[in-house]
């Protein structure tokens, strides 16, 4: 295919993102994830020889695509929870990585010696992280337990950090021809230092820049940059930018309890679901359209990378199911917590297992390997690295996306809703607690006549016990002058208790035991009533 103008470029760009909005009802129908949608979308469109080759430089797909859905994902979670974790998500974000590199660069480096060992390490790493988007934007209809999404969404989130490291020192290695086990050790160390500076500094200065700006959209708006500020300063110095990124996120979500209002957490909620949204579907779009760029680079004896591809996705799935299965015996025997994130029983770890598909982050770094060495010579492999990359993203997408809800109906894996509807009635019955105190308190400092103190109780009980905004003006019949007096001292004194109640929302977020998702779904309902009493 010939190099087309940009402007047919653009035409591509926005067929992808059209593609991307019609995947979310189609996937509702289907019972098929988005990402898998958008995949086949792009191999389709791939195939058809009028359509244009994107022009995206391999180098820049991680920065573009990255620090948005890393930030998305992670103002779904909190350090909170992270610290609770921190063993089950060390497990599989760095030593199932590091595990997975070695286990792959062992058997691709036997099956092909001609490639070296530094080159099989790198791809390796490219093929170790799993995507978290693609399973789950299904973990909702497909009823998994929170704390199964938790622990692949805490994966997802911090095994590109271990796997980038590895890749970017196997790559080093392969194209300067130097390599030195404390030198790399002593990289890793300051990639992660400035790293954690970085993002501390960014979020620190980006919560106090936010809590000065009067308007949501200006909030949100910095929002969005700080992120891929982050990315940018810490690659720039030397540092890991997706743990940079990370920080950021997470020091910022937790600071936006502190300044947030009503208005900044249901536009930013609001823009965050369609940015996710719209950058996931590009992704897995891309994907799907690299295909015919990596068979073209391989050339017509692609057929006979097919063993190496094979070996490398019995390895990549057979070791993650051998891990899991390991680790879950391991925490039978009694060193956990029950109210940890970790699958409790073996079919949950069979269903973790089986959502464990490769995506975003194995595209862009198997299309970032360089084309040579400093030497000049061309770098060894690279054509069958990409091949076996693919082969792994497209075997987990393609094949276990789409067979991940048979896997759930067998295991019979399900939520415990009643466990989660009894949670979220216990948080607003502190909600309820709270701006019921601050209603007595308010009573008894401006002294209320009865029948403000009377009405605003019977509204805010009303309100609670229905869940819904359309009863937040509970006076709407009123008229006249004293009515509307009285409307608007109720209003104020309304504002006042709603805010006891976020303020008790936002504080149990940070409580150990608490899940963040559940919290924000209680915030933003809330929410809406504030924005109801206001109107």
């Amino acid at each position: 295919m010939s190099k087309l103008p940009w402007v047919h470029q653009l035409a591509l760009l926005f067929v992808v993102l059209f593609a991307t909005i019609l995947a979310q009802p189609l996937s509702k129908r289907t019972g098929l994830a988005p990402a898998v949608l958008m995949t086949t979308f792009g191999i389709v469109l791939a195939l058809i020889p009028w359509v244009p080759d994107i022009r995206i430089e391999p180098e820049l797909i991680l920065p573009l695509v990255l620090p948005p859905l890393l930030y998305a994902a992670a103002r779904r979670t909190s350090w909170r929870q992270f610290a609770e974790n921190w063993a089950p998500i060390s497990l599989r974000a760095v030593a199932l990585v590091i595990a997975t590199a070695a286990a792959v660069a062992a058997v691709f480096h036997a099956g092909v010696p001609a490639v070296p060992i530094a080159a099989a390490v790198a791809l390796g790493a490219l093929v170790a992280p799993p995507d978290p988007v693609a399973v789950t934007s299904l973990a909702g209809r497909l009823g998994l337990p929170r704390r199964l999404v938790s622990v692949l969404e805490g994966e997802g989130l911090f095994n590109d950090v271990t796997a980038i490291v590895l890749y970017t020192v196997a790559i080093q290695v392969v194209v300067t021809g130097k390599f030195s086990a404390l030198g790399a050790l002593w990289d890793f160390l300051v990639s992660a230092v400035v790293a954690v500076v970085v993002g501390l500094l960014l979020g620190w200065a980006g919560s106090r820049l936010m809590a000065r700006l009067d308007e949501a959209a200006w909030q949100v708006a910095l929002g969005l940059l700080l992120p891929f500020a982050a990315y940018g300063i810490a690659e720039a110095m030397g540092g890991s930018a997706v743990l940079s990124v990370l920080v950021c996120a997470l020091y910022l979500t937790d600071a936006a309890t502190d300044f947030s209002d009503s208005d900044f957490r249901l536009i930013g909620d609001s823009f965050w679901e369609i940015t996710e949204m719209l950058v996931t579907g590009f992704a897995f779009g891309l994907i799907g359209l690299e295909l015919s760029t990596v068979l073209r680079d391989a050339g017509p004896d692609w057929p006979r990378f097919l063993g190496s591809a094979a070996l490398v996705i019995a390895v990549v799935v057979g070791l993650r199911l051998a891990w899991l299965l390991a680790t879950w015996a391991i925490f039978q025997r009694g060193w956990r917590k029950r109210d940890i994130d970790e699958p409790y029983t073996w079919r949950e770890t069979i269903v973790t297992w089986w959502a464990g598909m490769r995506g975003v982050a194995t595209v862009a770094l198997a299309l970032a390997v360089p084309y040579t060495t400093d030497s000049g010579a061309p770098f060894p492999g690279r054509s069958e690295i990409q091949f076996c990359a693919f082969a792994v993203v497209l075997f987990t997408l393609l094949l276990q996306g789409p067979t991940l809800p048979a896997v759930v109906r067998w295991t019979g894996v399900q939520a415990d809703t009643e466990a989660e509807r009894e949670l979220e009635r216990s948080l607003w019955n502190r909600v309820l607690g709270a701006e019921l105190a601050r209603l007595k308190e308010i009573s008894q400092r401006d002294g209320l006549p009865d029948e403000v103190y009377a009405r605003v109780r019977d509204g805010i009980e009303r309100r609670l016990a229905q869940a819904d905004p359309s009863a937040a003006d509970a006076n709407a019949k009123l008229t006249g002058d004293r009515a509307l007096r009285l409307r608007r001292k109720m209003g104020k004194i309304t504002a006042e208790v709603l805010q006891a109640g976020r303020t008790e929302a936002l504080a149990a977020r940070r409580e150990p035991g608490v899940p963040p998702d559940v919290v924000d779904r209680v915030m933003r309902r809330l929410d809406l009533r504030t924005a109801a009493n206001i109107r």
